[in-house]
């Protein structure tokens, strides 16, 4: 695809903030009415939980990555039957549809993967958008990222050849990029063909956790970032994961956390059109899940019922794409509801599941062990594990051209994460900073039950 390299280049030269901040970005006005309920909440727990959620990222991300693509249901070539159960956890790996006959180097058997206090974990693209708009938000003092900030940061930060871990959309969404095309035009099916892939839904759940307590506020700054790679369900269900990172900030503390995460799930559910097949398969799969059968039985009868009859609108079979369209959002999407509610809010077990269902393995555990970990914080997942973890982070195995060799901690990840939710307290939410008292002060939204 032939692009202007000089216009790239002075790009890059000038850096991924060259813009200004929010000129094309539209701003709804919160403002805090008299009677309005505030929450307050603590920038030192806040802090852990951030921790947790990086490091409950890389171990679901890694561990799924083990079982990645293993099990795709490719209908009229795999049965039901070929699925993995609970009975396969711990035994030998299985090849991938692209590994050629050779199980994954990551493990030889399907078990948790981790990196010891001596080690570095590697980012992957479950982690590195993320990482990204992280550090586009930092280095450019913004609550909202622009088009053409957005842009700017991939063409900076992204290989523009392979391997550079890009997928489907995003891959697209690129090569639009580098053509001079800005989001959301990248994400438009009239110029990308794959705006229903599962992109955006691994590459945006933090801007939940960067609005706390406000999901009305994430879906705000997170609406570019989305439609940069997504339209129509793809989008939908990216919504509903940052929704649930936004309402992760007030649960109920007297429930357990299988209440938590039900009562999240439930809230976000609102998000999904009810005529949209992602509402469908939400109902579909919670209804199966309260029936009391395992979950084996939960994943074989999505499988049937979206792969092999293309129920609910769901006709990705029908397109004969490449496995069957094992990348594309919807899939994943009721795959990962698998986990997340016979998971129970259980960060080991909901790996597990997720590990195990099957299609893109990594990405729902990667999300939910995120939003797990984010709950249950950094001294919680080692409590959990019984164990302590590496903090070191490799930007550079998947991305470019970050400081300090692309090598980060969570702890600095944390911190500057912090930064960016004092500016959308203040800025976009219409709340206080109390630095005195190391709080957030914030209004909530009457909007959720």
């Amino acid at each position: 695809m032939k692009f202007n390299f000089v216009i790239i280049f002075s790009l890059i030269v000038l850096g991924s903030c060259y813009t200004e901040t929010k000129k094309d970005v539209k701003k709804e006005v919160i403002t805090a009415q008299n009677d309005e309920a505030f929450i307050s909440i603590s920038r030192d727990k806040y802090y852990n939980q951030l921790y947790g959620f990086w490091l409950g990222q890389c171990i679901a991300n890694w561990t799924g990555l083990v079982t990645e693509m293993d099990k795709v249901g490719n209908v009229g070539e795999i049965k039901t039957g070929d699925f993995y159960t609970r009975e396969d956890w711990g035994k030998r790996d299985q090849p991938s549809i692209w590994g050629q006959g050779i199980p994954s180097d990551l493990s030889p058997t399907i078990d948790f993967v981790f990196k010891d206090i001596n080690e570095i974990w590697g980012s992957d693209d479950d982690t590195d958008i993320e990482y990204m708009y992280q550090h586009l938000l930092r280095t450019c003092e913004a609550s909202i990222l622009s088009s053409q900030q957005i842009r700017n940061g991939w063409l900076k930060h992204i290989k523009p050849e392979e391997e550079n871990y890009l997928w489907v959309s995003n891959q697209k969404a690129f090569d639009l990029m580098k053509t001079g095309v800005l989001p959301p035009g990248t994400g438009s099916p009239n110029n990308n063909e794959h705006f229903e892939m599962i992109d955006a839904q691994l590459t945006t759940e933090i801007f939940g956790l960067f609005s706390p307590a406000r999901p009305d506020v994430a879906l705000m700054i997170a609406h570019l970032p989305i439609q940069t790679t997504a339209r129509e369900d793809a989008e939908y269900i990216a919504k509903f994961y940052v929704t649930m990172h936004a309402l992760a900030s007030i649960t109920d503390s007297k429930r357990n956390r299988s209440q938590q995460i039900h009562w999240m799930a439930n809230q976000a559910r609102n998000i999904l059109p009810d005529s949209s097949y992602a509402a469908s398969m939400f109902n579909y799969t919670r209804k199966l899940y309260e029936s009391g059968i395992p979950w084996e039985q939960t994943r074989d009868s999505i499988y049937y019922r979206y792969q092999v009859n293309q129920e609910d609108g769901y006709d990705i079979t029908s397109k004969n794409l490449y496995c069957n369209g094992c990348f594309a959002a919807g899939i994943n999407f009721a795959s990962s509801l698998i986990s997340l509610f016979y998971g129970e809010g259980n960060l080991k077990e909901t790996i597990k599941i997720g590990t195990l269902s099957g299609w893109d393995s990594d990405n729902p555990t990667a999300t939910w062990g995120g939003l797990i970990g984010f709950m249950t914080g950094k001294d919680g997942i080692e409590e959990t594990f019984g164990r302590k973890f590496s903090n070191q982070f490799n930007i550079h195995r998947t991305r470019q051209n970050f400081p300090n060799d692309g090598i980060d901690s969570f702890e600095n990840m944390a911190k500057n994460g912090l930064i960016i939710i004092d500016r959308v307290v203040k800025e976009e939410i219409g709340g206080t900073v109390d630095f005195e008292n190391n709080m957030w002060i914030i209004p909530l939204n009457r909007g959720i039950e």
